[in-house]
């Protein structure tokens, strides 16, 4: 099957009836509305019944309509623009209740990155991290929180650790010049991709690095750069980026450097502990 669903539809468009073309016609002009829709809402909205539309998807040479729904899904998510996005939300989000869509969508991506990670991959990721000289972490736009969150932590397990921080486009290659042989590049981008991002990660390999993605599937353009890819489910909510699952993967990293770690952690966090008591970090009951 061609990745590119739209691709697929307008080569076969001579050989279908004159229902499907008529669903091939409006997925090819409102692909962002289509995706998100059941095969009945796409129907009515074509004028067509339901199993015609199932039928089109079988043509197409998909299982079922979720199955070429998906595949709309997957190849727009990086196309779609801000605007698009907020027009898809109102179709997909229940206004009286928003907290329950978005947090039961939360949890469906929970379930299918559990289901779909590669315990080798996760742990041969480990072992990169471990075995780094240096490691550079990037994530740019939304995904700066996840490349902070994971420095975070892994600064306080390790002493080679530094995020490369979202400036000016040369200053980001200023920042990774010393990278090199026996270092590692941890590139986290989820859709709309960053370009700085993925075009980083390819520096650091011609400086011979290593690279490990941590992305949402094939269509991320560190396939073919990175040396490992982790992949976790993200999902878009109205304008906003959801990245829950990213997040859970990212921390099941962590833990498991720290488990590797576990003979010097006590006395990493005795040491943090008290330079946190010395200078009041945090709150206390004495306060």
């Amino acid at each position: 099957m061609d990745k590119d669903i739209l691709t697929v539809i307008s080569r076969e468009t001579s050989g279908f009836s004159k229902g499907q073309r008529a669903i091939a016609k409006y997925i090819l002009e409102y692909y962002d509305k289509a995706a998100f829709m059941t095969a009945g809402k796409l129907g009515h909205a074509v004028g067509v019944s339901e199993s015609t539309v199932v039928r089109f998807a079988s043509e197409l040479g998909y299982e079922g309509y979720p199955e070429m729904r998906k595949a709309l899904q997957e190849m727009i998510r990086n196309r779609l623009t801000s605007v698009q996005r907020i027009e898809v939300a109102k179709e997909m989000l229940d206004d009286s209740n928003v907290v329950r869509t978005v947090l039961s969508s939360d949890i469906d991506k929970l379930h299918a990155t559990m289901d779909g990670v590669s315990q080798e991959d996760f742990d041969l990721a480990v072992e990169m991290i471990l075995a780094a000289h240096n490691i550079y972490i990037v994530g740019m736009r939304s995904s700066t929180c996840l490349a902070n969150f994971l420095n975070f932590y892994l600064n306080l397990l390790m002493d080679n650790v530094r995020t490369i921080q979202d400036t000016a486009i040369s200053e980001i290659y200023e920042q990774i010049i010393h990278i090199g042989e026996g270092d590692l590049f941890i590139g986290v981008s989820f859709p709309r991709y960053s370009s700085r991002t993925a075009n980083a990660m390819k520096f650091a390999k011609r400086r011979g690095a290593k690279a490990l993605g941590i992305t949402d599937g094939e269509a991320s353009p560190f396939i073919g750069v990175a040396d490992l890819n982790l992949f976790a489910k993200s999902d878009m909510v109205s304008f906003v980026d959801s990245l829950v699952a990213p997040l859970s993967l990212i921390n099941a990293l962590i833990v498991a450097i720290g488990v590797r770690s576990r003979e010097n952690l006590p006395d990493i966090f005795q040491k943090l502990e008290t330079i946190w008591s010395e200078y009041s970090v945090f709150q206390t009951d004495e306060h």
